[in-house]
């Protein structure tokens, strides 16, 4: 027989041991083989085979660090803490503040509100699905009543009831049959349908006191590690999907290691609200959707187009400083090319249909690089040209369903800050070098001075060979490690060309958003048979690079929104400045500062409405207008004006050119 509480080992004779039932119908653990264990770069020590991995990290790592490990990394495979050690092996911790340890304890947590659920509201409730999301979980049930109010607040006091329990965690495995066999006879079909798609001979069940769900794992050590739960919202979900099949109840929740990040994360989400892009791009007259135009294509109205020419301005300008060259490509080309970079195998859910055109069939491109691939093709080239770098604000266009689409977040027409690099392997490292400072340097100047970086690796789906991909995941692991920027490993989420270096920058209110990415790609240049002159005077294929470093104008756009609140700083705001009159009697005298204001360059608006200044300015507040001019007849007559801050202060009167120079100085700090 085989222990439920525990994964247990097998012996080289076959013989199951569990170290929680020595003696209890289970045979004694017999003295085995040492086996070789190590954490990261740690010292290496000796074991006895099946060995638990919480055991071994008792002697490995120190009180503090061991508190903070939930799970491990074996060969880019999580582990949990109670799995048994049976040959030499190289632990990666998993920690709380993690990712990876995040996403466990929200999995786990979706685990104990299902169990929560199922003993508040009886066994004919059945279970669904319930992973980790961004921030959060959720969990589906079908039930035939829908969750009220009251029902949230008894779900959340029997999930803090379950958490002090400090239930374990334990995973057993079985047969897709005898699974089987377990889940109908719990009468739960919608496990029974998910066990008859999966094509192993085995699969693993998690169960923390009289819970039980299909899952792969890994989870928490116990229900106690979860301190913090809440439940945020409910909505119908199809499952699978599908409008055909039975609408069930999504439950929506987030959990943290610690209260305080909860509570952190509640403010968030208030301030979020008020900072939301989507509000504040319509307050302000930024960009618009229009349902006739079609859903995720963006309209950018004057004031949004004005701070994408002084974005876009400011990003060639950069690039041209450090080397690069500028393309344009089109925005289609013949579907075959997509086929031989691969995107036909591996992106097609994400490609428009294609398009005939005097019967060749067309694509809608989405992506850039074949297009800056095409043009290294246009003649031979020598590696006395090389490096090569050449950027695009390219307009690609990818399939995403309505219900995905967000505002700025995630649209179907965006346009890339893309740039391509093509160079020698003795130039790699020290071009990702250089594209991580600028990277930094760019991100710095739009107000981003905190970020996490991940190093993304080979996913299951790929292309290329393993020693190709060996190479380049060195290299960018190389470069950062040589800069000393502190990373986290994301395992199995590079493209499936190569892997990548992931920024997630940090707004104000410490949300982490998806911009920069820098990718190694061996495989096009492969695939489109890419070469060079050598010095050798033989062909040689050149190595390939990715980089956008905000990801998308429109996405970077709407981060920068919320990230200012609207109230963008002087050198990139729409309207740096705004003149009001007190009265009719200074009509002329406020047109003359207006016109003598665009003449010095400066971004200006009139108000001449006969409204009280008070109602004038607060207006003004409201659109996050930095600078109010104010004109009276006091300034009329000096031929002054006064100066009123979004901020409230008010600044002492100066003359329309000193006044426009105070605005050229600050615009040229950034």
């Amino acid at each position: 027989m085989r222990c439920f509480l525990s994964n247990g080992f097998f012996c080289e004779t076959g013989k199951y041991y569990c170290h929680h039932h020595e003696g209890n119908g289970f045979p004694k653990r017999q003295n085995m083989a040492d086996i070789q264990v190590s954490i990261g770069s740690g010292e290496t020590k000796k074991f006895p085979s099946g060995i638990t991995v919480a055991e071994a990290i008792k002697t490995l790592c120190s009180g503090k660090e061991r508190k903070n490990v939930v799970a491990v990394r074996v060969q880019e495979k999580l582990i949990d803490l109670s799995d048994a050690l049976t040959q030499d092996v190289a632990l990666e911790t998993v920690t709380k503040d993690s990712p990876e340890g995040q996403r466990i304890l929200r999995h786990s947590a979706s685990h104990i509100m299902a169990q929560a659920v199922i003993e508040l509201f009886g066994p004919d409730l059945k279970v669904a699905i319930g992973p980790a999301t961004e921030d959060g979980f959720y969990y589906d049930f079908d039930r035939k009543e829908p969750f009220t109010p009251d029902d949230f607040t008894a779900i959340e006091k029997r999930v803090q009831e379950i958490a002090a329990a400090k239930l374990p965690f334990t995973r057993k495995t079985l047969s897709i049959a005898e699974a089987k066999k377990f889940f109908q006879d719990k009468n739960e079909t919608y496990k029974v349908e998910l066990l008859d798609e999966i094509e192993a001979e085995t699969v693993s069940l998690y169960s923390q006191g009289d819970f039980v769900d299909l899952c792969r794992g890994p989870h928490i050590p116990h229900t106690g590690f979860l301190q913090a739960f809440k439940l945020m919202r409910i909505a119908g979900a199809y499952w699978r999907g599908d409008e055909k099949r039975p609408m069930l109840q999504r439950l929506y929740g987030t959990a943290f290691y610690d209260a305080k990040d909860l509570k952190k994360y509640l403010f968030q989400l208030e301030e979020a609200k008020k900072r939301d892009h989507r509000k504040l791009g319509k307050e302000l007259e930024l960009f618009a959707i229009s349902d006739q135009v079609g859903p995720g294509l963006i309209l950018w109205l004057p004031k949004g187009a004005l701070v994408r020419r002084l974005i876009e301005d400011y990003w060639k300008d950069e690039h041209y400083r450090n080397g690069y060259e500028l393309l344009y490509t089109p925005h289609i080309a013949k579907r075959e090319m997509w086929a031989t970079s691969g995107h036909l195998d591996f992106y097609v859910d994400d490609m428009f249909s294609p398009m005939d055109v005097e019967d060749v069939s067309y694509q809608i491109k989405p992506m850039n690089c074949p297009f800056h691939i095409g043009i290294y093709k246009t003649r031979k080239r020598s590696y006395r040209e090389f490096p090569i770098r050449w950027c695009e604000l390219g307009t690609v266009y990818r399939f995403e369903r309505t219900g995905a689409l967000q505002g700025l977040m995630r649209v179907r027409g965006f346009t890339q800050d893309d740039a391509h690099i093509f160079c020698l392997p003795e130039q790699l490292e020290e071009e990702i070098f250089n594209i991580i400072d600028l990277n930094l340097h760019i991100l710095k100047t739009f107000g981003f001075s905190e970020y996490d970086i991940y190093l993304s690796t080979r996913p299951e789906k790929y292309v290329g060979s393993d020693e190709n991909w060996q190479k380049a995941t060195d290299a960018l692991k190389m470069a950062l490690e040589k800069k000393g920027l502190d990373y986290q490993v994301d395992p199995g989420e590079g493209v499936f060309y190569g892997p990548k270096i992931d920024i997630k920058i940090k707004d104000v209110i410490g949300r982490a958003w998806q911009c920069s990415t820098i990718q190694v790609d061996f495989n096009l240049p492969e695939r489109f048979q890419l070469a060079y002159t050598g010095e050798d005077s033989k062909d040689h294929q050149p190595i390939m690079i990715h980089r956008a470093l905000m990801g998308s104008l429109e996405r970077f756009f709407g981060v920068l929104i919320e990230h200012y609140a609207g109230a963008f700083p002087l050198w990139m705001t729409p309207v740096q400045a705004k003149v009001l009159n007190i009265t009719d009697g200074q009509l002329d005298y406020a047109d003359t500062v207006y016109q003598e204001l665009r003449k010095a360059d400066i971004r200006v608006e009139k108000d001449t409405r006969n409204e009280k200044l008070n109602y004038k300015i607060r207006e003004a507040q409201l659109a996050k207008i930095p600078y109010m001019v104010i004109v009276g007849d006091k300034e009329m007559e000096t031929e002054t004006v006064t100066v009123r801050m979004r901020n409230g202060k008010n600044l002492d009167p100066m003359s329309v050119s000193d006044f426009a120079e105070l605005i050229r100085k600050e615009s040229r700090i950034r």
